[in-house]
């Protein structure tokens, strides 16, 4: 079963890298769209290998074997533990916002950039939360009160969101 567990934790790296570099890479695809015509199209003829290579070939496949070996740890549970449950809740939303970054890969395979560079860079973030949520849930388990533990996940988020309008008014 260790080895089971060694597994899932390096496809959950794995597919954090994947997930934090994906929306990198759009963010930059993105503003690829605002330079003259012909760099723009070289710009996201390659940006669009570097995606597609990232998000099939090591963002999905993480996603898949961390779900699977996750799944398999699940089942030696007799009684699922209480932060164990909040761990799975975490996993859904990961797994929801995985989905949505799979929509804005659709998108801007097909040349659509609904979302703005600042917008995804807020995005980008989301992956983090999730990240500190489920580490913390994992590490601290039971030690944790629910109330302090949502507490921190969202002054976390707020720290977050403020470095991201820091870094704005910085690079203008």
């Amino acid at each position: 079963m260790l080895y089971i567990k060694a597994l899932h934790v390096i496809f959950v790296v794995t597919w954090f890298s994947g997930l934090f570099y994906v929306v990198r890479l759009f963010i930059y695809n993105r503003e690829a769209q605002d330079k003259p015509p012909k760099e723009a199209l070289i710009l996201r003829n390659q940006y669009q290998i570097m995606i597609n290579r990232l998000w099939l070939g090591i963002t999905w496949p993480s996603a898949i074997l961390t779900f699977i070996l996750g799944s398999t740890l699940l089942s030696t549970y007799e009684n699922i533990p209480t932060w164990l449950w909040l761990k799975i809740c975490l996993i859904v939303g990961l797994f929801t916002y995985h989905g949505t970054l799979h929509y804005i890969y659709k998108q801007q395979k097909e040349g659509h950039f609904s979302l703005t560079s600042k917008q995804l860079r807020i995005w980008n973030e989301v992956a983090t939360v999730f990240l500190v949520g489920i580490v913390m849930l994992v590490i601290v388990r039971d030690s944790i009160s629910l109330l302090w533990g949502l507490l921190g996940i969202f002054l976390f988020a707020m720290v977050l969101l403020t470095s991201i309008q820091v870094y704005q008014r910085l690079r203008k």
